[in-house]
């Protein structure tokens, strides 16, 4: 059972996703019944029934719970949830903050999902609005290209950097020999770390039968130990590029161990991990986070070695100080990371020192993905981890002035779309110019037509397959002076198509090539490419007279070979 009510003492217990456990005991209370029946409507709120999956969150259901029973209580009540009155309850959120207010509520609603029985006014309110409106959290917004660019190339010289000395450096050990029997030469030392280990001055003395000054004075001790062994401003570098190459939440990244990480071939990385707020998720990496996170294994590979279980098993660890044995394995904390920064210069896009915000990073990371996967396109793509409505809420939300510009522009294109789909088809039963420019005024006008115009359009100048064009070169389905790229069944939807009797043969024959793509077609993969334009040429055709149709049906051979169709649209 995930979440477990308990009665001697009265509190709950709990199991989450990732397997962890808490418990929590609230003592003597003024209301047993009460406690008993909130704690019920929480365990019916813990994962996997709810959305709570943290012992943090759990403590704050509690606190909330505990200051209801003990507030109701000094005003004489100490009934159970089931004696519980409109008025009570009323008068208590509108005295209490936000957030106990948020948590009792919840704890109510959870109370009659599980079963308990509440007065019918006490659960309209419960589900009604809350009287103390949660504060607006505005979501974080991408760092400036500016600054991302300046925190992406600090990373990546420093991890650059520090690979290519430590390269080096085991190249150096491998040449070296036991310094007790040779010269104190940098190699020599290399050689000596390599096998024992981060070492101490002290360490490095005894081993050499010589005083600690003496290591200090004739050696480069810190020097070689920092090439060896990665530091934490090292493994700083390498959890913020990861971050930037990743895009994985902070608390996601920080509590990683080896054993996360599900090789699914030679070049991917299936990466599990938790997401402290909800639950495990997992993320194949992008080919630039596999490629960092082999050099990391790497890289700190020698001083792993040297560190025992469960310390061993910390995907990021380093060494504490350089020249010392010390080292520490898990998340690397702030003051690490503001350090890093102040040491690196990294500045911000007035030039001050940058402050970062981690969850930032991955905000900016879901901004500027649009731009690496689709190589310079302004449209943002939809993360498969997250639900529509957080997509919105934290990234889309969240934009440049850039990108806000291309939403604009994709809205003004749909709007656009949508109007010119709304406009009736251009059908003319004559073939004459006069008949033309007569019988539609308006969109001679609007297309400006003149004479030798509209005389090509009737002579077949400007034909293609299904209509005749007002203007091929306009740019309205592909680039501006260039021939329109579209497929013949977009000329439906066209505005500048006008369709003559003569085209009625191309019309059928169309209109049978949709026929063979429904039956080989789901009806929703049918409807998202064909649906619009199957409609379409329904209400051209009507507007033929039935004699045309007749005589252009004799033409019609129901075969692909009809049609100019590239050999991916071939029906079978």
């Amino acid at each position: 059972m995930p979440a477990e009510v308990h009665d001697e003492p009265l509190g709950i217990s709990c199991v989450f996703s990732d397997g962890s456990r808490s418990q929590a005991t609230l003592g003597d209370v003024a209301s047993a019944q009460l406690t008993r029946d909130l704690l019920t409507g929480l365990a019916e709120l813990i994962h996997p029934h709810g959305t709570v999956d943290a012992a943090g969150s759990v403590r704050h259901y509690v606190r909330a719970l505990a200051g209801m029973v003990a507030t109701l209580a000094e005003r004489g009540f100490t009934g159970g949830a089931a004696d519980l009155r409109r008025a009570q309850l009323a008068e208590y959120w509108m005295g209490t903050t936000g957030a106990r207010e948020a948590c009792t509520r919840r704890m109510l609603q959870g109370f009659a999902a599980a079963g308990g029985v509440l007065d019918a006014r006490v659960a309209e309110l419960a589900e009604g609005r809350a009287y103390n409106l949660q504060p607006y959290r505005r979501p974080l917004p991408p760092y400036p290209e500016i600054v991302w660019t300046r925190l992406t190339r600090a990373a990546e010289t420093a991890v650059t950097t520090a690979y290519r000395s430590h390269k080096a450096a085991l190249a150096g050990a491998g040449r070296g020999q036991d310094p007790c029997e040779a010269a104190w030469e940098p190699d020599n030392l290399r050689w000596l770390l390599a096998r024992s280990g981060p070492m101490t001055v002290f360490g490095v003395a005894a081993h050499l039968g010589v005083t600690a000054q003496a290591v200090r004075r004739r050696t480069c001790l810190r020097e070689v130990s920092a090439e060896l062994f990665p530091h934490l401003d090292v493994t700083v570098a390498y959890v913020l590029l990861f971050s930037i190459y990743s895009g994985i939440v902070p608390d996601g990244i920080d509590d990683l161990v080896t054993g996360d990480i599900d090789w699914a071939g030679d070049a991917s990385i299936l990466l599990s991990y938790v997401k402290g707020r909800t639950a495990a998720e997992s993320l194949t990496l992008p080919r630039r986070a596999v490629r960092l996170l082999e050099q990391w294994l790497e890289h700190s590979r020698l001083l792993r070695s040297f560190v025992s279980p469960p310390g061993r098993d910390q995907l990021w660890l380093g060494v504490r100080q350089r020249g010392h044995a010390s080292v520490t394995a898990g998340p690397v904390n702030r003051n690490l990371t503001r350090r890093w920064l102040a040491r690196h210069a990294v500045l911000d896009e007035e030039d001050r020192p940058l402050t970062l915000h981690r969850h930032r990073i991955r905000t900016t990371h879901e901004s500027m993905r649009d731009k690496t996967t689709w190589k310079g396109s302004g449209r943002a793509t939809i993360d498969p981890n997250h639900s529509p409505q957080v997509e919105g809420d934290h990234y889309l939300t969240a934009t440049t002035a850039a990108q806000r510009d291309a939403v604009d522009a994709i809205i003004e294109d749909a709007q656009c779309d949508l109007a010119r789909r709304a406009q009736p088809p251009v059908v003319i039963a004559n073939e004459q110019a006069a008949a033309l420019a007569r019988g539609y005024p308006q969109l001679v006008a609007s297309l400006q037509l003149d004479e030798g115009v509209l005389a090509e359009l009737i002579g077949g100048q400007r034909d293609v397959f299904t209509a005749a064009c007002a203007d091929q070169l306009c740019g309205l389905h592909g680039p501006k002076g260039k021939p329109c790229p579209a497929r013949p069944w977009v000329c439906l939807l066209c505005p500048l198509a006008v369709f003559a009797p003569r085209h009625a043969p191309n019309l059928l024959r169309l209109k049978a090539f949709f026929s063979r793509q429904w039956q080989q077609m789901t009806a929703a993969q049918f409807m998202a490419v064909f649906g619009p334009y199957s409609q379409r040429i329904g209400e051209v055709l009507d507007r033929y007279d039935p004699a045309v149709l007749a005589a252009a049906a004799r033409q019609v051979g129901d075969r692909d070979d009809e049609l100019p169709l590239r050999p991916e649209e071939l029906t079978t």
